[in-house]
């Protein structure tokens, strides 16, 4: 039997796709932009048949109606990264947050640790071999699928075919989903502010020519892009691929020529963005799509000479804890890749990690540089691996800095209503 008879053959609806799904079924999402919306709302649909099923995934961009009050008893949510359609339900009891580096995630399924019993997918449609990409994703769930007796795909005519480590093939399909429509987007920031822009122009300053970025989404990576212009041959080996580096690619200053590593490649892992980023990455064999345990992975970072990895932060305390993932006893989102790359990035050959925030939050009435962090904070980041700490009020470099000089220099970058009680606490801590 060829591969188009195999996929033939398991072309079905949604509905008939996950009755495959059974009470005490793990059941893996496929993240971001490739969530599989209709094959979820699809699963949510049969809750009434169905207990005690455990959905994981990382960050999805759509709704999220298996956490939702009074689903309790039919499905339960592990968060490996806690996004805004999940957060709630975390802090509330009726979901479960796992801090995790990014780059182990993979190995949590292929090791046993959590083993997935359905996935639920969102590919390309088969080339002329029999192979669909992984589109906008590969993420963890290539491990996923490879680990999965039920593979549930939604096979849509308008994901990207992108190229790499990136591909599975239909006979691993159990079920197949037939769509054309558009895939889900999350666009950038689309006014700058002054805060941000002064942020990511003093970032701008520590990137030499000839770096290897990594980059996230939000408003100061994008700002940090506005500054970037007069840079050369700058390279890319970011987690996720967002629409701003299409623009630098465009313009010349993405080339990779100057890469030490998959040189003339821009290597991600995910796509977080809009229509322009996937109409970008569609076959377009500049680009390397890559597992997490591969790209996130810090000793293929750090072999990236000039790495600059560029990472952010909820609060910073005097003493360069970097508190990422909750605000107090309040998780908020995760770990991702933010240490694995600060770690790379320390260890590629003139490399550097950086840690941006803006020195305020909730209108200036609180300070995000801290004496000491909320009761409860996790910190991400420990003071041994920060670097630099960039706010709009400049950059602190405390790498090999003792606790009475990370002090001085996390002060200077402060907001200036803070400094002075900043500078009292810290002097009663005879950090000063």
């Amino acid at each position: 039997m060829n591969w188009m008879d195999i996929y033939r053959r398991r072309v079905t609806t949604a509905g008939e796709a996950v009755a495959a799904i059974r009470s005490g079924h793990r059941v893996w999402i496929h993240p971001g932009c490739c969530t599989p919306k209709p094959l979820v709302d699809a699963m949510v649909a049969r809750a009434d048949e169905l207990s005690d099923v455990e959905v994981i995934h990382i960050l999805t961009l759509a709704e999220a109606p298996y956490v939702a009050p009074g689903m309790e008893a039919h499905f339960r949510h592990r968060a490996l990264f806690t996004g805004g359609n999940v957060r709630a339900a975390v802090n509330e009891g009726r979901a479960d947050f796992v801090p995790i580096h990014l780059h182990e995630v993979p190995g949590l399924i292929s090791k046993g640790l959590m083993p997935i019993d359905v996935c639920l997918i969102h590919v390309s449609p088969p080339d002329e071999h029999g192979f669909c990409s992984y589109g906008a994703g590969v993420d963890a769930t290539k491990t996923a699928v490879e680990q999965s007796d039920v593979v549930i795909a939604l096979v849509n005519q308008q994901m990207p075919r992108t190229l790499g480590d990136s591909f599975v093939h239909v006979s691993k399909l159990t079920h197949v989903v037939e769509a054309d429509e558009p895939i889900l987007e999350l666009p950038m920031t689309t006014e700058i502010s002054d805060v941000a822009r002064q942020i990511g122009e003093y970032i701008a300053s520590l990137i030499p020519d000839g770096a290897t970025l990594q980059m996230g989404i939000g408003e100061i990576p994008d700002a940090v892009l506005l500054f970037l212009g007069d840079k050369a041959h700058l390279g890319v080996h970011t987690e996720m691929f967002s629409d701003g580096l299409v623009d630098l690619f465009e313009a010349g200053v993405v080339t990779n020529e100057r890469k030490t590593l998959h040189r003339g490649k821009i290597v991600t892992s995910f796509v977080i963005g809009t229509r322009k980023a996937f109409e970008f990455v569609d076959n377009n064999p500049f680009m390397e799509f890559h597992p997490n345990e591969y790209v996130n992975d810090p000793f293929v970072i750090a072999q990236n000479d000039r790495m600059v990895a560029i990472n952010s932060a909820l609060s910073v305390d005097l003493t360069g804890q970097v508190c990422a993932d909750s605000i107090g006893t309040t998780i908020y989102s995760g770990f991702g890749g933010q240490v694995d790359f600060i770690r790379g990035a320390a260890r590629s050959k003139g490399g550097v990690p950086v840690i941006a925030l803006p020195s305020t939050a909730k209108d200036h009435a609180v300070s995000r540089i801290v004496d000491t962090l909320l009761p409860g904070s996790g910190v991400v980041t420990t003071r041994a691996d920060v670097h630099f700490v960039v706010t709009e009020y400049g950059v602190a470099d405390l790498y090999g800095r003792s606790l009475r000089e990370r002090a001085r220099q996390l002060i200077d970058i402060a907001h200036p209503d803070f400094r002075e009680e900043l500078e009292s606490a810290a002097t009663t801590r005879n950090l000063l």
